[in-house]
């Protein structure tokens, strides 16, 4: 899935609908419950595209907000293990138990986004599951605009 992905960015996929076949194509591989993609600006997040058909609570929100906006802050990626014990987190759907957030960082060192994926497992992120978004947000960097 990550090369096919890695393809897929790098042959040019950067609008709405290859943001949403790149999140389908993640959430599919990892069965995970979503996986969204938020773009920064103007120090807000805003959905760019999610999984399934289904639209987040919060399609735009202040970059300083929720787990989200800890990933921006920190340029770190973030893994609540149990949502309900994080009260930075802020809820997508109502089924979400746990979270990962990883930053987009462009070749100009700058968060331009973050890839968020939810599950309704809890502690549901593995460290490859991690290392798996870290390579695709660090391949969305750099087309990411």
């Amino acid at each position: 899935m990550l090369q096919e992905l890695g393809a897929f960015i790098l042959a040019g996929g950067k609008g709405t609908d290859d943001v949403k076949q790149m999140a389908d194509m993640i959430c599919d591989a990892r069965g995970w419950r979503w996986v969204g993609v938020y773009k920064l600006a103007r120090q807000e997040l805003g959905i760019v595209a999610g999984s399934g058909d289904q639209p987040p609570c919060y399609k735009r929100f202040p970059a300083t907000q929720g787990l989200c906006g800890a990933a921006v802050e920190s340029r770190e990626t973030i893994v609540v293990g149990d949502v309900s014990k994080d009260e930075r987190y802020l809820p997508t759907f109502n089924s979400t138990r746990s979270e990962i957030v990883v930053p987009i960082i462009s070749r100009s060192d700058k968060v331009v986004g973050v890839i968020t994926a939810e599950s309704d497992k809890l502690n549901a992120f593995s460290k490859e599951d991690r290392e798996v978004l870290e390579r695709v947000a660090l391949l969305m960097g750099e087309s990411f605009k």
